[in-house]
């Protein structure tokens, strides 16, 4: 499959390299790691392969930077958090979740599933690292910043039912977007009400 090349146009290297990240993501989540070559990428984004190489290094490289952006939530989606009680906070924190995995579906679902890269050790540890930036932000959100070990480990199950949930919603078409966001809403207001004080 062939992809339309983009338009060329002098760009700040920063604004350069999200567009190229931007022409990743789309592409990794249409067909995956397999069937994508940096040169596609290139071709998309309307600047030459070698400045791909430049800013990410490799093909797996690349990858690499989509997955972690796919999977991690920025400090941004906790500082935008609205101010006021804890439902509030949990109901906007599960908003922000799946108002960006149904934006970006088909590239989150590939993140989350390694796109045909699952059992690669660096893809594996990059996965490992988001959930556990995940758990962190959750965390931080509900206002347990630094909680011990138990809570932390409570937070990546819950982030792990966060994804089977999506998964379901998004993939299998079994869940609805307001059953997940009930579930998840609700689970994590009774993980900080009754569970984490114990912990």
């Amino acid at each position: 499959m062939s992809v339309q090349a983009g338009p060329r146009r002098r760009l700040e290297p920063d604004a350069r390299r999200a567009q190229i990240l931007s022409v990743a993501v789309r592409l990794f989540g249409e067909r995956g790691y397999a069937d994508v070559s940096t040169t596609d990428v290139a071709r998309g984004a309307g600047v030459a392969r070698g400045l791909v190489n430049h800013y990410f290094g490799t093909k797996k490289d690349l990858y690499l930077e989509v997955i972690r952006v796919m999977l991690t939530v920025p400090e941004v989606a906790i500082t935008g958090l609205p101010e006021g009680d804890l439902p509030r906070r949990v109901d906007a924190i599960v908003d922000w979740f799946l108002d960006v995995v149904s934006r970006h579906s088909r590239s989150w679902l590939a993140a989350i599933t390694a796109g045909g890269m699952a059992g690669d050790t660096d893809v594996d540890r990059v996965i490992a690292e988001a959930i556990d930036d995940a758990a962190d932000a959750v965390l931080h959100a509900v206002g347990h910043p630094a909680p011990g070990p138990a809570p932390h480990a409570m937070a990546r199950s819950y982030v792990g039912l966060a994804v089977s949930t999506a998964r379901e919603w998004l993939q299998r078409g079994v869940l609805t977007r307001v059953q997940v966001h009930r579930l998840l809403a609700a689970t994590l207001l009774t993980m900080v009400e009754q569970v984490f004080p114990d912990a």
